[in-house]
């Protein structure tokens, strides 16, 4: 299970095909258990329209309390 938060209106600058490219673009972040992040992010390329989606696994260093143990209740595999 994950879950997430979608931000629309960003404006991306990057190269492409030797280009420099502006972009309208949506940012979606997915928060989910260390276990699964090799699974989301296959399911991000599988579903994408990009040929290289920006997927960033990052390590939790310090989350609240509270805010920790809703994230792994809501991202339990044992709880589908």
């Amino acid at each position: 299970m994950e879950i997430g938060n979608i931000l629309p209106g960003m404006i991306s600058h990057y190269r492409w095909e030797g280009k420099v490219e502006r972009a309208e673009e949506t940012v979606m972040i997915i928060k989910t258990r260390a276990s699964l992040a090799d699974a989301v992010s296959d399911a991000v390329k599988a579903l994408h329209s990009y040929d290289t989606p920006a997927i960033v696994v990052l390590p939790l260093e310090n989350v609240e309390k509270g805010y920790l143990g809703w994230l792994l209740a809501a991202t339990d595999p044992a709880a589908k």
